[in-house]
């Protein structure tokens, strides 16, 4: 049997994040929080885990991480992209927008309207990224430029000349 694992020594630094951790409004951060203090008062993974509600090899994961990184590992990681500017800098950017308000049809697909993973692969196709990017890096990218994701109906153009015409609440 191997010896019962437990939390490093904490520095007043780490204290003093594990107390405001433990405040916490999100469940992930404040269930490690606890664990982490539980651990660093001598309980056994198991006796945490029983006590959490939990199971022990979420404890033993927790305390692991916390032994790595720190009171880093206390949150979780955004999900998407670490650095979406790196795949998307402005100009890449303002094409992605451009390529978005074009109809799908512009880029030999069979579709009228846009999806993220239509436009990350066309994105890729275009050679705007060097590989078929997450639907979450497309969407950051849109985002800052100020504009939100939103169904592509609103920006469809349809090829009939009197389209404009016929949308307008002026005919009658």
């Amino acid at each position: 049997m191997s010896a019962p694992l437990y939390v490093r020594s904490l520095t007043e630094e780490e204290q003093e994040a594990l107390q405001e951790a433990l405040r916490s409004e999100e469940a992930f951060t404040l269930r490690r929080a606890q664990i982490v203090r539980l651990s660093a008062r001598g309980k056994r993974s198991t006796e945490i885990a029983e006590h959490l509600g939990c199971s022990a090899q979420t404890v033993r994961n927790t305390i692991h991480d916390f032994n790595e990184g720190g009171t880093r590992s206390l949150h979780r990681e955004k999900p998407g992209p670490k650095d979406p500017d790196r795949i998307f800098g402005e100009e890449k950017r303002e094409v992605l927008v451009e390529m978005a308000h074009q109809s799908p049809r512009d880029f030999s697909k069979e579709r009228s309207t846009w999806t993220l993973p239509l436009l990350a692969e066309v994105a890729f196709e275009e050679g705007l990224t060097s590989r078929v990017v997450s639907n979450e890096t497309i969407r950051q990218a849109i985002q800052e430029m100020g504009h939100s994701w939103q169904r592509a109906k609103n920006w469809i153009r349809s090829p009939d000349p009197q389209y404009a015409l016929k949308k307008s609440s002026e005919t009658v």
